[in-house]
């Protein structure tokens, strides 16, 4: 097999895993969305769009995949021609996520301020750009200086380019050493990471290891405790040495159940996931067959571990078990037992509310098909003892034609919804959630609905929640414009945002109308969806009400606090149904 071939291989492997995970790698795009005031939606179509580097300059024999979300089909795969382009065309109407990769490059990291990954619909054309990813090479020797031959090296990373813990656990790759015992890990994304030689594997690695039962060597030549951090820049090579130890490791070993008595064809996932200053890091990934006796982990080093079993089912419902925190101090660990036990459900509908106003008449309704729901979870709540992946399990969904949505797979915890769809002269207009359902440290009486937008909805192992209702209304507004300073000023350098906030007493505290939107380099800026009405605009360097935190039910003094600074800006604009305000200037004071 080609070295292309192999890229090609990997690469779909772990587009296949990812897909199962709402958290992959994304390239980062910018779509075209021109047609977005068209009256009618394409009955199929296509997606083109380009694959580029850092430096603007295309990218070659790129792979790309283009796959439905919720889609139980394999999706669709190109290869870039030598201007970079590309097109995937046949497709329906849907709300589509799109991968590149290329040898070495990563994908460019999103905004910081973001929790929401890119997707696309049909008509668009994408940009896609990549950068090049850094690197982490060395040699691994024995206390004898002798090479140690054909043992897997593996980088974990700790904190991403921004500093921050990544999202749902590191970042993870290994390369083998060659027979001068040399490793080469290439195509990294910034950030902060651990490195290792030996020590267990995943079950997805079949091939015959004989250093999987000793316990990892930690760079230099330390446990994980004193493991040295290692920072990689994209582009960059790092020399990244280990004098190997050799250290015999130990076992964890259990059994994993279904206790519900249901079949289980797929067998147990067992997740080992070490636990470094009370934060689960590095996920190792074992394998209970079917009708088994249970499961065993070698080469386990001293230290602190979660330990949860994943069971899957036809129809796509994921049982897990609750973490199991162990120690591992000298000896093996035996007799660990993991009950699996359903994840939540959330169910509801999108209900569309057309308007009367006359300039609103004949204006593109939006497609359920390109609408998307997804749950977010409350990170405040997302307690140490439970391990990071447990939060990508529920992956967002389009609605039926009906406008009925499932969300599956829900850890227990609070949530709320994100509800992305395209649709210019439309807005979001409520989510509720039917009576006798907890929101937070409450329980709306049966007689009543609760504003689940404001509200965080919490969810219990195994539980159903349904009749939520989600309202998308025509009549939206936007606004673009310009940001203005002060006589001979220029745009601060920090990172600024416009922030909308509504004027009227009686929307004072609906999340719903608090808008906030980064300002381009060039001082320009666009919010679109907006429901109409009146409200007072701000401009100002990136504090805490950034966009990613702005509606979260939590924040309910940080949005009274902006909404006193903006309605003391006296700066407001009353939108009308379907009006589009473009050159709008909002004055920025520069210290």
């Amino acid at each position: 097999m080609s070295n292309y071939q192999n890229v090609w291989t990997t690469f779909f492997a772990l587009v296949i895993v990812t897909v199962a995970s709402w958290h992959c790698v994304l390239a980062q795009g910018t779509p075209s969305r021109a047609s977005d005031d068209r009256t009618e939606a394409p009955k199929s179509g296509s997606i083109d769009g380009r694959v580029i580097n850092e430096s603007g300059q295309p990218l070659a024999n790129a792979a790309v995949y283009v796959r439905a979300l919720g889609s139980a089909g394999p999706g669709n795969a190109t290869v870039t021609d030598g201007e970079g382009k590309f097109q995937v065309v046949g497709l329906d109407p849907a709300a589509y996520q799109i991968w590149a990769g290329v040898p070495a490059y990563t994908a460019t990291p999103r905004d910081p301020d973001s929790t929401q990954a890119p997707y696309y619909r049909v008509g668009e054309s994408v940009e896609l750009a990549l950068i090049k990813g850094g690197v982490i090479t060395g040699t691994v020797t024995t206390s004898a200086g002798e090479p140690v031959v054909a043992v897997r090296v593996a980088a974990y990373m700790l904190r991403d380019g921004n500093g921050q813990p990544p999202r749902y656990g590191g970042a993870f790759s290994e390369q083998a050493t060659d027979d001068r015992g040399v490793y080469r890990i290439y195509g990294l994304a910034t950030g902060t990471y651990i490195v290792s030689a030996g020590g267990p594997k995943n079950f997805t690695n079949f091939n015959v290891d004989e250093y999987e039962t000793h316990a990892p060597t930690y760079a230099p030549s330390s446990t994980r405790d004193n493991a040295a951090e290692t920072d990689v820049r994209a582009g960059e090579e790092t020399n990244v040495d280990i004098r190997y130890r050799g250290e015999p490791g130990h076992v964890i070993s259990g059994f994993a159940n279904e206790p519900r008595n249901i079949a289980t064809p797929s067998g147990f996932t067992i997740r080992l996931s070490s636990v470094v200053n009370g934060v689960s890091q590095g996920t190792q990934l074992s394998y209970q067959l079917p009708g088994s006796r249970g499961f065993a982990i070698s080469g386990i080093a001293d230290g602190d571990y979660d330990v949860t079993a994943e069971t899957f089912f036809p129809g796509g419902e994921v049982a897990i078990s609750e973490p199991r925190r162990i120690k591992v101090r000298g000896a093996d660990v035996t007799g660990i037992e993991l009950a699996t036990k359903p994840l939540g459900l959330l169910s509801g509908r999108v209900a569309l509310e057309e308007s009367k106003v006359p300039d609103c008449k004949g204006k593109r309704r939006p497609v359920f098909a390109e609408t998307l729901v997804g749950p977010w979870h409350n990170e405040g709540d997302a307690t140490k003892d439970k391990p990071q992946f447990i939060w990508s399990l529920g992956i967002p969904t389009t609605p039926d034609k009906q406008g009925d949505f499932l969300l599956r797979n829900i850890a227990p915890g609070q949530y709320r919804l994100n509800i992305r769809f395209f649709a210019k002269y439309w807005y979001l207009q409520s989510i509720s959630s039917p009576g006798s359902i907890a929101t937070g440290s409450r329980t709306i009486p049966a007689n009543r609905s609760n504003d689940a937008a404001r509200n965080w909805t919490t969810i219990k192992s195994g539980e159903r929640v349904s009749g939520l209702l989600i309202t998308l209304a025509e009549g939206a507004a936007s606004v673009q414009g310009q940001i203005k300073t002060t006589e001979n000023q220029k745009l601060p350098g920090a990172r600024l945002f416009v922030y909308m906030v509504p004027a009227e007493g009686e929307k004072a505290e609906d999340v719903l109308r608090f808008f906030a939107v980064l300002v381009s380099t060039d001082g320009s800026f666009a919010l679109n969806n907006l429901p109409p009405g009146r409200y007072w605009v701000i401009a100002r360097p990136a504090g805490e009400n950034v966009q990613s935190k702005l509606r979260l039910p939590d924040q309910v003094e940080s949005r009274a606090k902006l909404r006193r600074e903006v309605e003391a800006a006296k700066a407001e604009i009353d939108l009308k149904p379907c009006q589009n305000v473009t050159n709008y200037s909002v004055q920025v004071a520069v210290p």
